[in-house]
């Protein structure tokens, strides 16, 4: 348990406008289509929207035009935990 309130706690959107137009990578724990548990490794650019969710709050950023996602994701856009973001270095 990580002590975070889920169910019923308020969502709170919001803009962060250094993270808008960032590219970055994040990945995280899902589930194939079989079921099992896996990583996900996802690549795209941040719009700088966000939520907040939970007590306390845990934030997550909206990446988009993703050029890397796991086969079979059927959008082009995710929401990613903070912890888990890393901003690419400009090329």
């Amino acid at each position: 348990m990580n002590g975070r309130q889920h169910g019923s706690a308020p969502a709170r959107p919001g803009f962060d406008a250094a993270m808008a137009g960032k590219r970055a990578e994040c990945d995280g724990g899902g589930l194939t289509a079989s079921g099992h548990a896996a990583r996900q490794e996802f690549a795209g650019m941040l719009t700088g929207e966000y939520v907040d969710h939970g007590e306390p709050p845990w934030r997550w950023y909206l990446m988009v035009d993703l050029s890397c996602k796991p086969e079979g994701y059927p959008s082009d856009a995710v929401w990613c935990e903070s912890e888990s973001v890393f901003l690419l270095d400009d090329e």
